[in-house]
C-alpha cells in the first residue's frame, strides 16, 4: 500500500517511521501531482493554522478535498482531526468538513497540558495507551460516525466510512492496532 503522509508541518516523519514499520510504502506530499498515485493519505499532527496556510500556499487544498471525497482511506490525527472535521472552534477555523464532527482545538490545554492515558473500557482498542499533544476534543460526533475509542467518556478514536480521526497520536505509541487497522480500511 503507498500511503502519502501530508509533509506541510507537524509530525509527518513519526507517521512515516510507524506505517513503514507495518510494510506500507510512505511517499512525502507537498505538492498536488504527489497525490494521484496514492491509495491512502495520513493528514498529521502538527499546528492546525500553520498547516492551512502552507495548503494555500502550496496550491494544495482542492486536490486535497479531492482526495479526501474519492473515497480512499485517510486517517487525521491531533490537527489532522481538525481538518477533517465538520465543525471546528476554539477558535473558529476552515476544514474539509469530511467527517460529521466538532472539535474544539487545544481543549485540553496547552503543551505543557499534554498527557498520555488508557482508553476507556468497552471499545475497539481496549488497553491501548493515548499520547495526547495540546490536542483537540471532539464534542460532538454524528449519527453516521462509529466511536471506536474514548478516554475518560471523551471520544478520540472516530471513523466515518474510510476517512479515520484520532484526537491522539497513535504513531507515537508502541500499540499499532489503530494503523494496522486503519491501513485495512
Amino acid at each position: 500500500m503507498k500511503v502519502g503522509i501530508l509533509a506541510i508541518q507537524g509530525d509527518f516523519a513519526p507517521h512515516a517511521r510507524a506505517l513503514a514499520r507495518l510494510g506500507a510504502e510512505t511517499v512525502p506530499v507537498r505538492t498536488a501531482g504527489e497525490l494521484a498515485a496514492l491509495d491512502a493519505l495520513v493528514l498529521p499532527g502538527g499546528e492546525s493554522s500553520a498547516v492551512l496556510r502552507g495548503i494555500a500556499r502550496d496550491g494544495l487544498d482542492a486536490p486535497l478535498r479531492a482526495f479526501v471525497a474519492s473515497g480512499r482511506p485517510v486517517l487525521g490525527t491531533c490537527a489532522g482531526a481538525i481538518l477533517l472535521a465538520r465543525t471546528v472552534t476554539g477558535p473558529a477555523q476552515p476544514s474539509f468538513a469530511a467527517l460529521d464532527i466538532d472539535v474544539v482545538r487545544n481543549a485540553y490545554g496547552t503543551q505543557l497540558d499534554s498527557f498520555e492515558a488508557d482508553a476507556d473500557p468497552g471499545g475497539a482498542y481496549p488497553g491501548l495507551r493515548c499520547v495526547f499533544i495540546r490536542a483537540p476534543r471532539i464534542a460532538r460526533t454524528g449519527p453516521a460516525v462509529s466511536v471506536l475509542a474514548r478516554v475518560r467518556g471523551d471520544a478520540v478514536l472516530v471513523r466515518e466510512g474510510a476517512v479515520w480521526a484520532s484526537t491522539f497520536h497513535p504513531e507515537l505509541g508502541a500499540d499499532d492496532r489503530v494503523l494496522r487497522d486503519w491501513l485495512a480500511t
